[in-house]
């Protein structure tokens, strides 16, 4: 059953059968077999003191088709660092940690930055980059997968959904993104997603005409979801944000430099619950409020890649259509959680979406104020035309550290 006809974007992969795990790890298994399967996880070192890494790696050490696992490690000192090898180390797949602040990986960092090659800052976008080098590097799978590392209702069937469109050798996805019902502690989440993307492109429609790449987000049930999977041979090309625009440019990347008709979307969890970032309305660097003002710059970069011409006046006009619809939802909202005996309160929804309004003008500014910025961290297949010997460098390093005891 396909969305593709409906949206003219993307194929959807619906799980309607709920087809037993055990059948859809083993089929996973066989296709690994020839095309093997490299897992990044992006993780602050708070994440392996938390409750849901810990249950993360015990659930991942006994799926047998990942062949390495790779975790890239933020903000942690030499002491954290030596910990978190400890704590990976029950995973029997080969792996690596990754430790971006150490000394090694620092220096590749200064020498990428002295050739305007590296991440402009730090964050889960260029954790993200660098693992993805790394993989490039390792040269060992032929599907590089991703998910967050804070997943407290994680179980293995999300990744094998999540892997099976690009592993399976009969289907032609290159990409495939993750999707699910944004449901915990009986009320609905993903207020991101629901308050401000949705209404948001929306609103572009609405004032700056339909669009192609408006249409093609739109398509995607969960634009936002931290999880997804693709063949190893389009991981060169995707330039990244290395802000909260992660997701926003990975799907915006793909378009570019793929054929829509091998990016998926597949449903990977009838449950899914992770940790709630605070909407942070008194600080704009932090939580919802940074995240909602990178998501929109995102956007409004590619528009501008695009060939759309947004204004100051234009975009006042997106805030004001914005605003509207997305009150309007709320009301859909409320509905539908009561339909389905969930709670919803209003009144916080609506402070979402009045912070959300404010910080569209205010990525609007961003934007306005430095229109030639470089959004997006090089491709590696430019960093590697201007340091051939990256990768292997990259590779001692991360050997090198990993070694060290």
């Amino acid at each position: 059953m396909s969305d593709f006809h409906q949206t003219g974007a993307i194929t959807t992969l619906h799980n309607l059968t709920r087809r037993p795990l055990e059948e859809l790890e083993a089929e996973v298994a066989r296709f690994a077999k020839i095309r093997p399967v490299t897992l990044t996880l992006p993780s602050l070192f708070s994440e392996l003191e938390g409750d849901a890494l810990p249950h993360i790696i015990d659930v991942l050490k006994d799926i047998p088709y990942i062949s390495e696992i790779y975790i890239g490690l933020d903000r942690a000192d030499r002491a954290q660092f030596d910990y978190a090898k400890s704590f990976f180390s029950r995973l029997p797949q080969h792996h690596r940690v990754i430790w971006n602040d150490g000394p090694r990986m620092s220096a590749i960092h200064h020498k990428l930055d002295a050739a305007g090659l590296a991440p402009t800052e730090r964050g889960k976008g260029c954790n993200v980059w660098y693992m993805m080098g790394y993989a490039l590097a390792a040269q060992r799978g032929k599907v590089l997968a991703l998910h967050d590392c804070d997943i407290v209702t994680y179980d293995r069937g999300l990744l094998a959904r999540l892997i099976y469109p690009v592993v399976n050798p009969d289907f032609p996805y290159l990409f495939s993104k993750g999707y699910y019902a944004r449901v915990a502690s009986n009320t609905l989440n993903g207020r991101v997603c629901r308050l401000l993307v949705t209404p948001f492109l929306e609103a572009l429609e609405m004032t700056c005409g339909t669009h192609n790449y408006t249409r093609y987000l739109s398509s995607f049930r969960y634009p936002l979801s931290g999880e997804f999977a693709m063949r190893m041979e389009v991981v060169p090309d995707i330039r990244i944000p290395s802000d909260w625009g992660l997701e926003i440019g990975f799907l915006s990347e793909l378009r570019r430099n793929t054929s829509q008709r091998q990016i998926c979307q597949v449903d990977i969890a009838d449950i899914y619950d992770h940790k709630h970032q605070d909407l942070s309305p008194e600080d704009a660097s932090r939580g919802l409020s940074r995240m909602s003002t990178d998501i929109v710059k995102a956007i409004l970069r590619k528009l501008a890649t695009e060939g759309l011409v947004i204004s100051r006046a234009s975009l006042r006009s997106v805030k004001a259509a914005y605003y509207r619809n997305a009150l309007d939802m709320i009301e859909s909202y409320h509905a539908d959680a009561v339909f389905n005996g969930l709670t919803l309160d209003r009144h916080k929804e609506e402070q979402a979406v009045e912070l959300f309004a404010a910080n569209i003008m205010n990525a609007g500014e961003v934007y306005f104020d430095n229109p030639s910025a470089t959004p997006f961290i090089p491709n590696w297949r430019r960093v590697y035309d201007a340091w051939p010997d990256v990768f292997r460098d990259m590779a001692a390093a991360v050997e090198a550290d990993n070694r060290d005891r």
